[in-house]
């Protein structure tokens, strides 16, 4: 007779809450993810609005069920808090909230998959200082929402394996679906838990409605944004097109996109997350064996595709947890540790101590010229993953300067023409960082609404534009020569801490051979 058939396992408690199973660490859960909402809210007016934010404003202004290179619920978000005021502060509170759920949900995993409170805490910890996790929950993306569709369907398929109850692939359906309207990468999920199911005995599930009823709301959630794709040519398609032809991203090998995911996710936690993977594959939470699958399916899609190292990153919290019960039932059957504070004490403290170590690299704790000094004084800089995206500071903090001072500079040109030289006159930007500035901090100037050819801007057109003159930004004397009668350098915007690209000429364009209508489809930029 085996003597340990005897113990309850972590999947085994995990299936039975009335029989001395763990509870929810509701007091750590508090204190984790609150810790983590308190942080971002305190920094949440520290730099300036993200490149992104402004365009996702612009786009909340103007609604659809589509956008060139987005899906539309981050729209939908953008109009909430455009109602709610549109500042910085509510965008990063929402941000925040966003960040707050990454560890919250981490924690409720590990609590399903049997966790006691040590290993739900351990969980939400590790998620709490991973730098990518800080990173996307101080801005107002998809990115940091993404993480909850993905865990809220893992979430779920965990209830599916532990009560065998099939209905509840209707709620997968939903996450699944709202997913995909948040963020298309969703599909590639989707793929991956497919290829889970078929691997292991979640394959019986296939001879039952409910997964295809799960499958087909999903698709029903996401059909507006289909019948929009149609309606307007696929142009998402074509943009992504457009990117792996242009040279844009940085392309990673296997080795390299591996190792990008250990620094990633913080080195200090990759003993946690492959203990998770080990934990599914190889230890007492095999019978979840999908939720590993589903990592390596990802995994694989993600190489293959030479999709940018963060694309990987909402699948990590299942891993966090997996491996959080995993420690934590390694810890309490050694004889070495079991019934001892200070193993779990040391653990913790390290990750703690680890992350506080890289936490001012993912967020603006620090002023642009102490966070490069930092920078060198740890020999860490953050890898680039756009070819482009040159700075002092990385991306997700460079594109966060600059946009205040470059309409201002916009606003000293446009008003100091003569009035009916103004009248005459439109703001065509290059790119919708640009365009959402001029839109954002544009009206206390009298500025008029910018023009743009980028991404979804084009869809909008020249907005009723008739006149004969344009000041621009992006835009080279050579070409403005060709549609111009005369081309006059008239600005030359540069900030120290943004990104190098928006360090450029302002041309003023008089007298458009052509109105703008009739050349806007030479405007046109999706990349």
């Amino acid at each position: 007779m085996n003597v340990t058939s005897s113990v309850p396992t972590a999947e085994m408690r995990s299936t039975n809450h009335n029989d001395g199973s763990p509870s929810l660490a509701v007091g750590w859960m508090a204190a984790l993810s609150g810790g983590v909402l308190l942080l971002h809210l305190l920094l949440s007016g520290r730099y300036g609005y993200f490149r992104d934010e402004l365009y996702f404003l612009d786009c909340g202004r103007r609604l659809a069920w589509g956008y060139v290179d987005m899906a539309p619920m981050i729209a939908l978000f953008a109009r909430i808090a455009l109602l709610l005021g549109g500042s910085l502060h509510t965008l990063r509170a929402m941000a925040g909230l966003g960040g707050a759920g990454i560890v919250a949900v981490t924690m409720l995993i590990a609590w399903r998959l049997g966790g006691d409170r040590y290993a739900q805490a351990l969980a939400g910890l590790c998620a709490a200082i991973v730098p990518e996790y800080l990173g996307t929950g101080s801005l107002f993306t998809m990115n940091v929402f993404e993480k909850w569709f993905w865990m809220g369907c893992v979430y779920v398929l965990i209830r599916i394996i532990q009560t065998g109850n099939s209905r509840l692939w209707i709620w997968f359906g939903v996450i699944a679906g709202l997913g995909i309207m948040n963020k298309h990468s969703t599909l590639f999920f989707g793929a991956a838990v497919a290829v889970a199911i078929v691997l292991t005995p979640l394959r019986r599930e296939l001879l039952k409605p409910w997964v295809w009823i799960g499958g087909a709301i999903a698709m029903l959630i996401f059909l507006p944004n289909v019948i929009w794709q149609v309606q307007h040519h696929f142009p998402t398609l074509e943009d992504l097109h457009n990117v792996s032809t242009s040279g844009k991203n940085v392309v990673l090998g296997p080795v390299a996109f591996a190792l990008e995911q250990v620094f990633m996710m913080h080195p200090i936690t990759f003993p946690v997350w492959m203990a998770g993977l080990w934990f599914f594959f190889a230890g007492q939470g095999t019978r979840y064996r999908a939720l590993g699958w589903i990592y390596v399916t990802l995994l694989v899609i993600m190489i293959v595709l030479h999709g940018k190292d963060y694309y990987l990153s909402p699948a990590y919290p299942m891993l966090l947890a997996g491996g959080a019960v995993a420690i934590e039932g390694w810890l309490s059957r050694s004889p070495a540790t079991s019934g001892k504070l200070w193993p779990k004490a040391a653990i913790a403290a390290v990750i703690a101590v680890c992350g506080a170590i890289i936490a001012p690299l993912a967020l603006p704790l620090l002023s642009p010229e102490n966070y490069v000094a930092y920078e060198g004084f740890l020999h860490v800089k953050p890898s680039k993953t756009e070819v482009n995206h040159n700075g002092p500071l990385p991306q997700f903090l460079g594109d966060q300067f600059g946009w205040p001072e470059l309409t201002a500079e916009v606003a000293g040109i446009y008003n100091a023409l003569p009035p009916e030289e103004r009248e005459q006159t439109a703001i065509l930007t290059g790119n919708y960082g640009e365009a959402g500035a001029i839109d954002m901090f544009g009206p206390k100037y009298g500025l008029p609404t910018a023009l743009s050819g980028h991404q979804n801007h084009y869809y909008w057109g020249t907005m009723g534009f008739t006149g004969s003159n344009l000041i621009t930004l992006q835009y080279g004397p050579r070409y403005l020569g060709e549609i111009c009668t005369s081309v006059e350098k008239v600005g030359d915007h540069h900030h120290p801490w943004g990104m190098a690209e928006e360090n450029h000429a302002i041309y003023l364009c008089r007298g458009l051979k052509k109105p703008l209508a009739e050349i806007w489809e030479d405007q046109k930029n999706w990349n």
